[in-house]
């Protein structure tokens, strides 16, 4: 497994670094768009049921993020909202909007790459899955290669300065 995973409450696999690089895939994408580069899946079962990549400027949608177009994406495949035993891979933390998204689909857990200094809701700034109180708790693991999607992100914004 990549050198480039921290340490974390969950044990990282193989399969686990395999679908984070088909994320970094559809965050190549959305930077071929003109996107922020992150790309997200859902996993259910070993399978992924859903994809997104970050499109709020194309679609004119503030909520357009590649977390909740992938949930989107899940939620339909299984034909339910709640996506209990699923995993999402993401390569850039959570903002609190995503966060918020994951909890209520009852994600079971979310593996990331890159920390997010400025919005990470993981974290970061805020840690909205260590809250108690809240109904639902995901398991969070961070780190996955966070130096391939950092490398990513730092590249698309180096091209547009």
């Amino acid at each position: 497994m990549s050198s480039d995973a921290l340490d974390s409450p969950s044990v990282l696999t193989e399969i686990d670094e395999i679908f984070m690089r088909t994320a970094l895939g559809l965050a190549a994408e959305a930077a071929a768009a003109g996107e922020v580069p992150v790309g997200a899946l859902v996993v259910h079962e070993g399978k992924i049921i859903g994809r997104g990549w970050n499109a709020p400027i194309g679609l004119n949608d503030p909520t357009a993020h590649a977390e909740v177009r992938a949930l989107r994406e899940a939620g339909a495949a299984l034909g339910n909202y709640r996506l209990p035993g699923c995993s999402l891979y993401v390569t850039l933390e959570p903002c609190a909007m995503c966060a918020g998204a994951i909890q209520h689909a009852r994600i079971s857990r979310l593996v990331y790459a890159a920390r997010d200094p400025k919005t990470g809701a993981c974290g970061s700034v805020v840690d909205l899955f260590a809250l108690s109180r809240l109904n639902h708790h995901t398991s969070v693991t961070g780190g996955l290669l966070e130096k391939a999607s950092a490398d990513l992100l730092r590249a698309f914004f180096a091209a547009r300065r």
